[in-house]
């Protein structure tokens, strides 16, 4: 099935949806690989019509390409994957990436150079490797930082000591859960990316995911953080949602990738 309103043709589409079904370096519940199909599958209960812009999804074209499956090669993944997300952005289509886990960001962010990447987790993700493995979904923010010149992390309340520390550098804002509500984007002028992983809600609101990590974002404040900054992006993505919960997660993705849409085609 395509998200529900993705009706625009790829000629024509002002977005494109791809599905990024990686499941690789899940560190605790594995899942990812099915949350494309899930946040189309219950993305389907809501109106078209948008009553804080005043559009209908269906009219602003978007196009759903379906699922790039991984391959066995990460690294190799991520190369077509960004191949993919670069011709999309040629055509004149912002990319809407949902995956999978949160590895996947890495191929978009690399595709579409931005200046600043701004993304909501409950983790820190500034490992340079995890488990032995330098492409793990906990090394996201750190590989952002080799093509943006900074990153602001939305909602995070957890990491490693060396992480913590090399959030201290100046390239590097971390607004914690509690000043989430309060934070305005300074972004004016600046080519942002925008990443939402959906462990930074907090798992009482989207308990499929995973790494859940309590004391999170509630879903209203995801909702304004994303509207917020999709005025300045030039590409978004919702990630982690896996298959352990009763639609929770992946309903809160669905909803986020719309506001997403409204708010970007508004601005």
């Amino acid at each position: 099935m395509t998200f529900p309103g993705a009706v625009a043709d790829r000629e024509a589409a002002a977005y494109a949806l791809v599905g990024a079904p990686l499941d690789v370096s899940t560190s605790f519940r594995p899942g990812t690989r099915f949350g494309p199909r899930r946040v189309r599958d219950f993305g389907e209960q809501f109106d078209d019509f948008d009553h804080h812009t005043g559009a209908h999804f269906s009219n602003l074209g978007v196009y759903d390409h379906g699922d790039i499956g991984p391959s066995a090669d990460t690294a190799e993944y991520l190369t077509y994957l960004e191949s993919a997300i670069s011709e999309f952005d040629r055509d004149g289509a912002v990319p809407l990436l949902v995956g999978g886990e949160h590895t996947v960001t890495v191929a978009a962010v690399r595709a579409l150079d931005p200046d600043v990447f701004v993304c909501t987790d409950a983790h820190l993700d500034l490992r340079e490797s995890y488990a032995g493995d330098d492409l793990s979904h906990a090394t996201v923010t750190h590989h952002a930082l080799d093509v943006a010149d900074r990153a602001v992390v939305l909602g995070a309340r957890t990491g490693s000591e060396a992480e913590w520390e090399r959030a201290s550098e100046g390239d590097v804002t971390v607004v914690p859960p509690e000043d989430v509500a309060d934070w305005t984007p300074d972004l004016d002028g600046e080519r942002v990316y925008c990443s939402v992983d959906i462990d930074a809600a907090d798992p009482g609101f989207a308990p499929g995911t995973g790494t859940p990590e309590p004391f999170g974002l509630s879903p209203r404040e995801l909702q304004d953080v994303v509207r917020a900054v999709a005025p300045h992006a030039v590409g978004f993505d919702v990630v982690e949602v896996n298959d352990r919960d009763d639609g929770q997660a992946a309903t809160l993705a669905a909803k986020l990738l719309r506001a997403f849409v409204f708010a970007h085609a508004d601005g």
